[in-house]
Parts: structure tokens; C-alpha cells; sequence
């Protein structure tokens, strides 16, 4: 069973049926329970990085999330999903995030030609930690915010943005995208079911 991580953070039932569409039976629960036994966990989310955790903690969630990844079985994050798994952002304060991975979430640099939040259409070029259907793919963004990690072989995607920034990770069975898969229409789609492909027991 696939499941998916409610924190109150909206867009659920996006990801639910961008699944469905797939073939893939989902589930959205907030249970810590239900989550610590997952097979294969999703953690999506928009919204504020320091109200998220809040939630995640409030709702006993933070235990299984990270119990899940350090046992290295099937995690997809997606938007505030792949920044929560950083060590610290930096939206309205700093926050302590989930820490699985080593690095920090900052706010793209404002200037007369750089819009933010970073919003539409644009490019992920895939590297070496992740093998995608296409080599260049356009997704749909929707953020103000980006991850710097530590440590840069675990850097799947890069966006040019005002300079190149990770628009993806992986490490093991964990990958996650600053971008919107289940709003990208047929490469998100195609995006997901690599996923699950690659993460079939």
C-alpha cells in the first residue's frame, strides 16, 4: 500500500489521483501507526516550512517519517515534502526540519529580473543520482524557497532559476522534488510511474 503523509497541508487528493491514474492504490492518513508501516510513504505539502513542522510534530508524525527513511524503504517527497527533509529552514525565522538530510532550505535572492516565489513552467536537468525517463523535463513550480544541500552527490535534479539550484534528491530508495509532479501533466505522470517502478518489492 502506498501512503500518504496528511499534516494539513492541502494538495492530498492531487497526489492521491495522480497515483489512481497510474494504476496505484493510495491511501491519505494522518496515523502515525499507519505511517511507521508503510511500504512506500509520500510526503508532499505547500505552505510555510515552520508551520509544517509544527504540524508534523503536533500530530506525532515526525518519528515515522524519519524512522522510515533511515530504514531506507520507498519515500517520495515532493515541494515542502523534499525541504522538510533538510536540516534547517529559513522561511520567517529558522526552523529545525526533519534533519535526515545534511543542509538548509533559503529564499531565492530577489532582483529587478527574479520573480518570487519561482512559479510555472520550467526545466530539471536529471545527474547521475537519478536515472528519469528523459534527460530534460519541464514540471510545474510553485515556491519561494529552494534546498542547498551539504552534500552534492545526492543532488538529482538542477533548474536554472537566477543560477542552477536542486530541484531534486536522491540517496537510496529516498527522492523527493521541489517541483510538482501530480501538476505536471504527462511528465509528472511519467516521473511517478519511474518511481514506482523502480521501487516495486
Amino acid at each position: 500500500m502506498l501512503t500518504i503523509v496528511d499534516y494539513g497541508s492541502g494538495n492530498l487528493r492531487s497526489v492521491q489521483k495522480a497515483f489512481e491514474r497510474l494504476g496505484t492504490e493510495a491511501r491519505i492518513t494522518s496515523d502515525p501507526e499507519a505511517v511507521a508501516i508503510a511500504s512506500r510513504l509520500v510526503l508532499p505539502g505547500v505552505g510555510a516550512f515552520g508551520d509544517a513542522m509544527r504540524e508534523l510534530r503536533q500530530r506525532g508524525l515526525v518519528e515515522p517519517i524519519v524512522a522510515h527513511t533511515r530504514a531506507d524503504r520507498p519515500f517520495l517527497g515532493i515541494c515542502m515534502g523534499l525541504q522538510l527533509l533538510f536540516d534547517t529552514g529559513f522561511e520567517h525565522g529558522s526552523h529545525a526540519g526533519l534533519g535526515v538530510l545534511s543542509g538548509e532550505v533559503i529564499r531565492f535572492e530577489v532582483t529587478d529580473h527574479l520573480k518570487v516565489p519561482h512559479m510555472g513552467w520550467n526545466t530539471a536537468r536529471w545527474q547521475a543520482a537519478w536515472q528519469p525517463p528523459d534527460a530534460v523535463e519541464h514540471f510545474y513550480f510553485v515556491h519561494s524557497y529552494h534546498a542547498r544541500p551539504a552534500d552534492s552527490s545526492i543532488i538529482a535534479a538542477l533548474t536554472d532559476y537566477g543560477g542552477d539550484f536542486c530541484s531534486a534528491v536522491r540517496r537510496g530508495q529516498l527522492f523527493a522534488t521541489q517541483f510538482h509532479p501530480e501538476k505536471s501533466q504527462a511528465a509528472g505522470l511519467r516521473l511517478l510511474g519511474s518511481w514506482l517502478e523502480s521501487t516495486a518489492a
